[in-house]
Formats: structure tokens, sequence, C-alpha cells
């Protein structure tokens, strides 16, 4: 590829030459003229930019307003509160609905609807559990109903999870951005109480190519050191290699630590190599990019709408349009060994990828 750009890269480079030979055929007056438009489209964007700045200012003001909800909701996920009989009426559901699907739930002899001879039993109300705490598995549970955090998911991680208690967002206001917090009960894998992730945004538009401003965007982020107790870091996995010398034939067996997929990578997002027009430069920008749309989507719509994620109502339709498979696949056990698949992320757009230059994405 040309100085290592990509083929997308050099798709966007040709169709740029087009648009740019299709200005220059017309008339010299006219182009004058498109260029006092490229002006006025100039002042729109300092404009839509300081909306943008005044958007964020509202979001923090309003931000203060969700808290006591959010550490409500933590409280009755967690036990450490007891919901009264009004805080839960919904009064403008039909509860009845609700309550005969979680009898037919527990109902494991369906009567066949077409034999006449077998009369139709109720099924019996679940018997109150006066042992269960909270709402078990609440977070570990959306984990597993939406599909960009269920990719993610591991089984190996699905311990860890099930301790989570809470994932919180922290808006800063100057410079702004944002830190998500993942609160977890005490656990036998790690020591830490809480986990973050913090993206920095810019919401003024680049001097070099001000006209391709779209309003605010995540440049960076870094993850956190996870303090793993011993042998239980589930990002790493050893693995045996035989390795034979060239001149004597002999054999011998290596092990090494390689990096296992899990969701604790999200913690640990790559740096930028030093030339960013690198092949691995492309790679990582696309990985930066995955991450970006991810802290997106868990500020944006995980945190806020957690409760609906957790029953389904407030799925996206490719959250639930895919049903489990088995696929077998051979592969040899070199290939196993040395190959790792690549991260499978997914996201919502309102985040761009990294700058040509981004700033460094490093652990703390």
């Amino acid at each position: 590829m040309k100085g290592g750009m990509t083929r997308s890269e050099m798709l966007v480079e040709i169709s740029n030459r087009l648009h740019a030979e299709a200005i220059a055929s017309l008339p010299p007056n006219v182009r004058r003229r498109i260029r006092a438009l490229r002006t006025l489209q100039k002042e729109f964007v300092d404009i839509e930019a300081k909306f943008y700045s005044e958007v964020h200012a509202l979001e923090c003001k309003y931000d203060k307003l969700y808290k006591p909800l959010f550490e409500k909701r933590s409280q009755i996920v967690k036990g450490s509160y007891e919901p009264t009989d009004e805080e839960c009426l919904n009064p403008w559901r039909d509860e009845s609905e609700e309550e005969e699907l979680a009898r037919a739930v527990k109902d494991t002899n369906i009567t066949d609807a077409t034999d006449k001879s077998k009369p139709e039993e109720k099924p019996a109300e679940p018997p109150m559990d006066p042992n269960v705490k909270g709402i078990p598995d609440f977070w570990y549970n959306i984990f597993r109903n939406v599909s960009m955090l269920c990719e993610m998911m591991q089984e190996h991680d699905e311990p860890i999870l099930k301790c989570l208690e809470d994932i919180k967002v922290q808006l800063h206001e100057d410079p702004i951005g944002f830190t998500l917090e993942f609160h977890f009960a005490p656990n036998d894998y790690f020591t830490n109480t809480v986990l973050t992730k913090e993206y920095s945004m810019k919401c003024k538009p680049d001097e070099e190519n001000p006209l391709e401003f779209e309003g605010p965007e995540i440049y960076s982020c870094k993850g956190c050191e996870i303090n793993w107790k011993k042998g239980k870091n589930v990002t790493v996995k050893t693995i045996k290699k035989k390795q034979k010398h060239k001149s004597r034939g002999s054999v011998r067996t290596v092990t090494k630590s390689v990096q296992a997929d899990s969701f604790f990578n999200f913690f640990s997002p790559p740096a930028m190599p030093e030339d960013p027009n690198s092949t691995i430069a492309s790679d990582i920008q696309a990985l930066l990019t995955a991450d970006f749309e991810i802290g997106h989507y868990i500020r944006e719509r995980v945190v806020s709408r957690a409760v609906l994620l957790y029953t389904g109502e407030g799925l996206d339709d490719d959250d639930d349009d895919y049903e489990e498979e088995e696929e077998e696949e051979e592969c040899s056990e070199e290939e196993s060994e040395d190959e790792e698949p690549a991260p499978r992320r997914r996201g919502k757009r309102g985040t761009k990828g990294p700058p040509e230059n981004p700033a460094e994405c490093k652990q703390q």
C-alpha cells in the first residue's frame, strides 16, 4: 500500500482527489464563491462548537440530579435498601401479565394445548425466598443481554462480573471527558474495589481541518492497573511450545505467557506506536475506535438505562436477534498456540476514531 496507507485510507484519498478535480473544472468566479461558502461554513462550525460546550455544561448540571437516583438504584440492587410499596408501583404498566409470566417460567410441566383430556392447571406462584438479597447478578445479566458487552465477555470472566455491584459515570467539566467506574464486591480475583476507564474529549474544531468538526469526540483514554491475586489473572494464559534446535535436532519445550481474550483487557487500552502511518498503527487505531464506541455506549445507554437492559425492554434490535449456534472449526495445535483471535468489538455512532497523532493511550 502507498506509504503504509490502508485500503480505506487510499479510497478516501482517491475520493478527495476526484472531488478536487471536479471543483477545479469549475469557472474561476464559481470557485471564488465556493470559497466564500467555506468561510460561512467555518463560522457555523465555530458557533456549533460553542453550542456543544454549553450542552456539556448542561449535562454536568443535570448529572447532579441523576446521581441520587443512581445511588438508590445501587442500594436496591445490592440489597442494602428495600423499596416501599409506593416505590414499587408502576401505574403505567399492567403487572398481572408480568406476574403470570413469572409463574409460567417456573412451570416445567407444560400441558399440550391440543390434549383436551388433560385439565388445565394454573402454575403456582414461585415461593418467596427470604434469603435473596437485592437483585442477584443484575449487572452480569446486563452484560449477557447486550451484544456489545457479551462479545467481550469470556467464560472465565463470568464469576468476576457476578461480583460487579455498580457502574458509575463521573463527568469532567474542563477539560471535558468522563470516567467509567466499575465497582466490585470483594472477590477471589483482584484486590481493587473500583476499576476505572477515563476518556478525554475535545469540543473544538481542528485548526488544520476545521470543517470536519461534527461535535464532541473522544480522542484518548487510559485504563487502570488491576491488582490480580496470585494465579487469578484472566487476561493472561500460559502456553507451551516445542522448539527444535537447527543443528543438533534436539527438542525442548518452552513455556510463555500471552494475552488471553477477556473483558478485563478493556482496562489496558493499547498505546499508539510512534509511526502513525505504520501498518500496526492502523490496526491499533481500529481497536481504539472500537474502544471509544464501547465507552460511549456504556456511558450513554448502559448506565442510564440499566433496568431496561436487564429486563430486555431497552435492548437494540441486534441484541435479541441472535440465537446461539455451535460451530466446530478444526485448527492445528501450532495455530491454536501462536495465533490470538482479533477482539470482537462493536459500538454505536457518536464517537470518532483517534486522530492521526492521538494523545497517548496508557495505563495509570
